[in-house]
């Protein structure tokens, strides 16, 4: 972004990407509402800078980028989307038992378990593998856009996630694979 204030491209610089993420995942993983949401976000900021000039700026992005995108959510949601074809509902596949039915759900929740015990072992191993992780598995996006999010070369940005996932498969395999036995 290129203004006249050299001060806003510095903190745009910095912020931009931590703004993005807030937005994206507070969206609901929405990665081109993050954009709008970075975007207007940036947009209050600049129209709004001289009144927010020494305060905490990161604090106040974070949480405006959060709201917006909070309220993005909930707007949303609340849309029902309808085809002139779909008038019925579709007949959905049922489980066999309530006991499979519980069962998947335990399932589900080990592994949510298991996906944020990873992420917050990425986190304090490597904060770099975390962010290469989150961006391109997580939040899918394309590996060259994340790199010129991470400042990173392509090959820099493959050597990253490669040896994330080799740690993360050093880490936490047997886990995985004890919780996959179960099904």
């Amino acid at each position: 972004m290129l203004t006249g204030n050299r001060e806003f491209n510095e903190i745009y610089d910095k912020y931009k990407n931590l703004v993005l993420k807030v937005a994206y995942i507070y969206s609901g993983d929405n990665y081109d509402a993050a954009e709008d949401i970075t975007q207007d976000t940036f947009l209050k900021l600049y129209t709004g800078f001289e009144e927010l000039k020494g305060g905490k700026i990161s604090s106040w992005l974070y949480t405006t980028a959060k709201n917006s995108a909070l309220n993005y959510k909930k707007k949303y949601e609340r849309e029902v989307l309808t085809d002139e074809n779909d008038k019925h509902p579709k007949d959905e596949p049922t489980r066999e038992s309530a006991e499979d039915e519980y069962l998947e759900s335990e399932l589900e929740v080990k592994r949510g378990k298991l996906h944020e015990e990873i992420f917050s072992g990425l986190m304090e191993k490597n904060p770099r593998w975390h962010e290469a992780i989150l961006l391109v598995y997580y939040m899918e996006i394309p590996q060259a856009r994340a790199a010129e999010i991470m400042g990173v070369s392509l090959g820099v940005l493959h050597s990253i996630l490669h040896r994330a996932k080799n740690w993360i498969r050093k880490m936490y395999a047997v886990e995985y694979e004890e919780m996959n036995l179960r099904e």
